[in-house]
């Protein structure tokens, strides 16, 4: 798969979540096997583009892989301005957010709330590919409720607005993350473009990656909450595409290198304050499966010392072995 000159080895991206893929998660994801990971949503408000949060949220020249930033507003002439910036500290794709279903979000009209209002997105769409000199791609839902799916509309305006990939979540704004994606929308919207297509929700295993490629013929698959202390279903996935054949469950020793090291990096990355309070929702999501009553959890989440945190998790993985 190729976005503009950019050739897509392995066509599985780490979907943008804000608040998840800062830089610590997107190295990680790379590092087992993602083809592309996209940054946290920045505003396109340049009043915030100076603050510490923004400045984390950016990717930087000297990271991993293809370097993709997601920007999100209303306004076309600061969606440009947004897109501008963030080539100029080192962007290699801009993303347009119209997906986010967040309401102080779509209270803006940003995000999926765009969806509302078509010729607002082609003036967004052509101000943004008009501004910078790299490939724009956009990410999207199916429509604002099941009554209002305009995704097929919004796959043709984009391609005919120079968009160079289009990601398509498959449930609309008003299902939020609820009940299942369905995946009809996107095989739609694949056949009426020629750009590339990314489908996007539920695909949470080697056998639903599969099944989606095929049944909607998308040129590449884009994961996002199943990948939230589970870094390793990337490899899990591409050999299973590559091969038909599954690879074993990470042991309880990588699990556990793969954890400490995360959260090191989230100490490093964030300082360790900031850095143990934004480690407490992964460390929940690695050990979802192993903490099935949630007491280390419940113990884990009161610790307000970076190094006791690592102590506790050796502590945790010790006694679990």
């Amino acid at each position: 798969m190729r976005i503009g000159p950019y050739n897509l080895d392995v066509p599985l991206i780490v979907a943008p979540m804000a608040g998840v893929t800062d830089r610590p998660f997107r190295e990680l994801c790379l590092a087992h096997g993602a083809g592309m990971a996209v940054s946290e949503m920045m505003s396109s408000n340049p009043a915030l583009w100076r603050t510490n949060k923004s400045q984390k949220r950016m990717v930087h020249i000297d990271e991993s892989g293809l370097r993709s930033v997601q920007i999100a507003g209303a306004e076309p002439e600061l969606m440009a301005e947004a897109a501008r910036f963030c080539v100029e500290n080192g962007a290699q794709v801009i993303d347009i957010n119209m997906g986010c279903p967040v309401k102080k979000v779509n209270k803006k009209l940003a995000g999926s709330a765009l969806l509302t209002r078509p010729d607002l997105i082609e003036q967004i769409l052509k101000a943004t590919v008009n501004a910078v000199d790299v490939p724009v791609t956009l990410k999207t839902r199916t429509g604002w409720d099941p009554d209002n799916k305009n995704c097929v509309e919004i796959a043709r305006m984009a391609e005919d607005c120079g968009i160079q990939a289009l990601a398509l979540h498959g449930r609309t704004r008003a299902c939020m993350y609820k009940g299942e994606a369905e995946y009809d929308s996107i095989k739609a919207a694949k056949a009426a473009v020629s750009i590339p297509v990314i489908a996007n929700g539920d695909i949470d295993s080697p056998e639903k990656a599969r099944y989606v490629l095929d049944y909607t013929g998308a040129d590449a698959l884009m994961i996002g909450r199943p990948a939230q202390g589970r870094p390793w279903i990337f490899r899990e996935i591409h050999h299973y595409l590559t091969t038909g054949e599954y690879l074993p469950a990470p042991s309880l020793e990588e699990v556990r290198t793969i954890l400490l090291g995360h959260v090191q990096e989230l100490h490093h990355f964030y300082g360790e304050l900031k850095g143990l309070r934004i480690a407490r929702k992964h460390v929940g999501w690695y050990l979802k499966e192993h903490d099935q009553i949630g007491d280390f959890r419940r113990t884990f989440n009161a610790i307000e010392d970076a190094q006791q945190q690592i102590d506790a998790l050796q502590g945790y993985f010790d006694n679990v072995a």
